[in-house]
């Protein structure tokens, strides 16, 4: 299944674009080019959002960060602008994932809500356990991850686009691509590590310790 997703990401989020807007860029100009380039990824995030089968919070920001993200390029105008426009978003939410970990709801641990009652585990119970000072600050840190990806992609899309004008916005794909990957193996690993955590604190040996 994995290896289904990771090949799915590629076709349409790297493959795709880089061909469309590598052919397309000489007959109908860049900025074109580039809205025409995120159609596969836009219908391949609708097909995952569907196959979630159910509305939850990690399914509506997938979708909601789909519908900004197609506004942003619409909007935009021109092939720099929206360049520049993807960077400011990214730097946006960024500052929206540091406030979720300032008002103690880091939005990692709501996405392994979402995962956890798909699962068929109870919500309530799970988010009572998630809130424990450790492992909260687990999911701050994973969350701090989404944060690192986002400033980093911005910053050197900042110095792609300065360096290379409308040039970038291919190795800009590829950048992004790799960054997602590296951000969900950390996350996936973050994930098993708290999974590790409860079992051993659901462990016969730890609960006796704790009623000592």
């Amino acid at each position: 299944m994995q290896k289904k997703i990771v090949l799915g990401d590629v076709i349409f989020y790297l493959i795709f674009p880089i061909v469309i807007w590598n052919l397309g860029r000489d007959y109908i100009g860049d900025y074109y080019a580039m809205l025409l380039s995120s159609v596969p990824g836009i219908i391949y995030s609708v097909i995952r959002f569907i196959l979630l089968k159910k509305v939850n919070l990690l399914g509506l920001f997938m979708i909601g960060t789909l519908l900004a993200g197609t506004l942003i390029d619409v909007l935009s105008g021109s092939a720099l602008n929206l360049l520049w426009n993807k960077v400011y978003y990214s730097y946006f939410m960024s500052s929206l994932f540091v406030l979720t970990i300032l008002i103690n709801r880091p939005i990692a641990l709501f996405f392994a809500l979402d995962f956890v009652e798909m699962q068929g585990y109870d919500r309530m119970a799970m988010k009572d356990i998630f809130y424990q000072k450790r492992i909260l600050n687990l999911f701050k840190l994973i969350t701090f991850g989404f944060v690192f990806r986002d400033i980093l992609l911005a910053s050197i899309k900042v110095w792609l686009i300065v360096t290379y004008g409308v040039e970038a916005f291919d190795k800009g794909l590829i950048l992004r691509q790799v960054l997602n990957w590296t951000l969900s193996g950390l996350t996936i690993y973050g994930f098993i590590y708290i999974s590790k955590i409860l079992n051993e604190d659901r462990s016969p040996g730890r609960q006796a310790d704790l009623k000592d």
